[in-house]
């Protein structure tokens, strides 16, 4: 194998394919990219067994053929060369592959390229097309609420699905960790009518996220009930699905919450902001005390005092005082979209429903916290 690559097209290609790669593997072959050479190009592809990126690029192609080797030291060597230089590879019989950048060289360790993992997507029956922006949007509305704990293993990801009937049917992305839940919808793409209930690996939604930086390019999804494959231009990204049954999320959405409060968003995070500067990493919760056209945000914390704000609201029902998590508020707040913000209430007990004043597209659900 011989070929020459354009150092900044390198990076370019190689920076979301060797993220995919673990620090640490227990499997070696693991810790390699694979670089296939084929005439006008070169094909790079890592994995984890769950996961799977592949990207391609065009390289001046001497000697066609195939090569593993460490992901992130071919990383940081490309992106420690000389801007503008030529990077060239060579492979020949002696297990190593010969980097030269300017007047550098490597020599880096092979494994065979006949041992790589390949992450069989098998048959995709559901493919459909959407913008990068529109995919973006929902994940970034929901991502947040993916709970982090183990033995829920099913709440570990993003569900997708498609809900509604004829022109109104959309495509939900729901995510929740128990204590709050993230809802956000879009108009359903044409293709997407068989399309099954999925759920979507934190990982993976974390490197779909990073593929869809081009906002106004469409991209495509495959899926089955197993398997999802995003392509986005060059950058084919496979990924396994979790193998489990997203919770009936529909009952946990408040319907009959009659104490609504509206507020500036930027007034409200700022406030919860302040406030919570007192609060301690464990005990993070702040009161509401609600009466008409006030509230009143407090935080003790006995470590370390209290702290108090009063900001005004359009709020007219009767007083009433309720807790939250502040972290949970303040993620909220930065997903809302508009203005001002609709909290819609119904005692210290019940989740509260929180959305943009006029509704749109997203909304958010959130567990109260005794204080």
């Amino acid at each position: 194998m011989k070929v020459a690559i354009e150092r900044a097209a390198f990076l370019k290609a190689l920076t979301p394919v060797h993220r995919v790669v673990e620090r640490r593997n227990t499997i070696p072959i693991l810790s390699n990219v694979l670089l296939r050479v084929v005439e006008g190009g070169v094909l790079l592809k890592a994995t984890d067994l769950d996961l799977e990126v592949s990207n391609r690029m065009p390289a001046m192609v001497e000697q066609p053929g195939a090569a593993t080797v460490p992901a992130h030291m071919l990383y940081d060597i490309v992106r420690k060369a000389p801007e503008g230089s030529e990077i060239s590879l060579t492979t020949g019989d002696g297990g190593t592959m010969k980097l030269m950048a300017g007047r550098a060289r490597f020599e880096l360790q092979m494994l065979p390229d006949s041992d790589f993992p390949d992450l069989d997507p098998g048959e995709l029956p559901v493919r459909f097309s959407l913008t990068a922006s529109e995919l973006r949007r929902l994940i970034e509305r929901t991502q947040f609420a993916i709970s982090t704990e183990e033995t829920r293993y099913y709440l570990n990801g993003i569900f997708f699905h498609v809900a509604g009937e004829g022109p109104d049917r959309r495509l939900r992305a729901v995510a929740t960790d128990g204590h709050r839940l993230a809802k956000a919808e879009m108009t359903a793409p044409d293709g997407s009518d068989e399309m099954p209930g999925i759920i979507v690996p934190r990982k993976t939604i974390g490197e779909m996220q990073r593929l869809l930086e081009d906002g106004d390019a469409n991209v495509t999804l495959e899926l089955s009930d197993t398997k999802i494959r995003l392509s986005a231009g060059s950058i084919v990204l496979t990924s396994k699905l979790i193998d489990g049954t997203f919770p009936d999320y529909e009952r946990v959405i408040p319907s009959g919450n009659d104490k609504e409060m509206v507020v500036s968003k930027d007034v409200f995070k700022n406030a919860v902001d302040r406030v919570s500067t007192i609060s301690s990493d464990r005990g993070r919760a702040v009161k509401l005390a609600l009466s008409e056209g006030r509230l009143v945000l407090t935080v003790n914390n006995p470590d370390s005092g209290s702290a108090t704000d009063e900001i005004d609201v359009d709020y007219d029902a009767e007083p009433l005082e309720i807790g939250f998590n502040s972290r949970y508020l303040l993620d909220i707040a930065d997903q809302l979209t508009t203005g001002e913000a609709r909290f819609e209430l119904a005692d210290p007990g019940s989740p509260t429903l929180i959305c943009d004043k006029e509704g749109g597209d997203a909304l958010y659900v959130l567990m109260p916290m005794r204080v």
